[in-house]
């Protein structure tokens, strides 16, 4: 969730009218009315369906498209080839140029190296009497379950490596026979590797679930979860859920203002114990809850690695934890104004704040009650740990591979805004 009042600055007060409805002009009105056909039609939908759509929908969502979004490299960097900064910014700019694709994960830019860390923090840290079981949300081009699985082939006991299993659950059809190729280029890999194209946070998707101890991974994937929006006038008035309608008269889309009654954006605001005194800093996407409480539902067992991006700069789009709306043609990436702006094709990716979702996941695992319930039932605590990306890879990487000659290393030094959650289960109630 994000949210967005009145008073938090001039910029945001110059936006809001008082009827609080705004409207956002197309940027090119005959791809604004195809999309929006589909993303929004006679009635209005909430936030968090606009967002999804316009991610996620089979035909026009922006990760539904087969060449567009996720990037994969021919051949991994030889960083200590390079002479430093300068000549790294320049190869990976030649990359960009000529792939005509969005972005690059970090997952491919330092391939093998960003997975190789992942897979010793789990080896380090899971029960291997038990078989290894990996679950990896949105896995992309495949690029990190190949490189996990490369890593615990040459270093775990071949007894771990051989009663293995890697699923990947991926919402993109495309995305999903990628996945398969890259893994596929280890023979081995294919028999103890399998994609489940799902939702997943639809728990149906999830059968009776996994009751044995297993891993998931999610990277990249908090930041492109579908968010609601709450707005409120100013700092004394209520919430209320924001809605998208199209106006068919002028064949835009706006925004729509209703008391809060949506379920989900209700027991959100109550896990975070926000009401109106508190500050909109604590408001939180409840697509993350809802996600989380599924995964613990289904794998009540699980030990969790999630890696995003804790902050993102020079977001134009107003509200706390808004969104960067990012687009790119003809090589070149510009960002909108407005959420509303993308139909298919932008990205819409938001900052995760690690210390609300350590607090969803105790809640969702069922240990965090909000204050207000008298139950005293209680699930199994969680020991939690946040690290930044060149603190983690350097506790469980090799931070020697990613270095240039002059001693630059960009994947300890350039993503200063990106961090790393682990989660794991334990017995300790008290």
């Amino acid at each position: 969730m994000f949210s967005r009042y009145h008073s938090t600055s001039k910029k945001l007060s110059t936006l809001f009218h008082r009827n609080r409805v705004i409207s956002f002009e197309p940027i090119a009105p005959a791809l604004q009315a195809h999309f929006s056909t589909d993303i929004v039609g006679d009635e209005p939908i909430l936030v968090r369906d606009f967002v999804h759509s316009a991610l996620y929908h089979p035909k026009h969502g922006y990760f539904s498209q087969k060449s567009r979004s996720v990037g994969v490299l021919e051949r991994s960097i030889k960083f200590n080839q390079l002479e430093g900064r300068k000549a790294y910014m320049n190869h990976l700019d030649k990359i960009y140029k000529q792939s005509d694709i969005s972005w690059f994960t970090p997952v491919e830019l330092f391939k093998p190296w960003y997975a190789h860390g992942i897979a010793e923090a789990i080896l380090r840290t899971a029960n291997l009497s038990f078989p290894l079981k990996i679950y990896e949300i949105g896995g992309g081009s495949g690029t990190c379950a190949k490189g996990i699985m490369d890593y615990i082939m040459l270093n775990a006991p071949e007894r771990v490596y051989n009663s293995m299993s890697y699923t990947s659950v991926e919402i993109s059809p495309s995305l999903a026979e990628t996945q398969k190729q890259t893994v596929g280029e280890v023979r081995s890999h294919l028999s103890k590797f399998r994609v489940q194209c799902r939702d997943a946070a639809d728990r149906s998707g999830w059968g009776n679930g996994e009751q044995q101890p297993c891993w998931v991974i999610m990277l990249e994937v908090l930041d492109n979860l579908p968010h609601d929006l709450v707005y409120s006038e100013n700092q004394i008035s209520p919430w209320k859920e924001v809605w998208v309608e199209k106006q068919h008269e002028r064949k835009i889309l706006s925004e729509l203002y209703k008391p809060l009654e949506d379920p989900l954006i209700k027991r959100c605001l109550e896990i975070v114990e926000l009401d109106n005194k508190q500050s909109v800093s604590m408001a939180r996407s409840v697509w993350s809850k809802k996600l989380l409480q599924v995964l613990h539902e289904a794998l009540p067992k699980m030990s969790l690695i999630a890696s995003d991006f804790s902050f993102l700069p020079d977001v134009s789009v107003p509200g706390e934890r808004a969104p960067l709306v990012s687009t790119k043609k003809d090589g070149r990436s510009s960002d909108y104004n407005s959420y509303l702006e993308a139909k298919g094709d932008a990205d819409i990716f938001f900052p995760t704040d690690f210390w609300l979702l350590e607090r969803m996941d105790h809640y969702c695992s069922g240990w965090l009650k909000p204050h207000e319930e008298k139950s005293s039932k209680r699930g199994k605590k969680r020991r939690t740990l946040m690290l930044d990306t060149s603190s983690f890879m350097e506790e469980f990487g090799l931070p020697t591979k990613t270095r240039t000659k002059d001693g630059y290393n960009p994947l300890l030094d350039d993503f200063k805004n990106t961090k790393f959650y682990l989660s794991v289960p334990t017995h300790n109630i008290k």
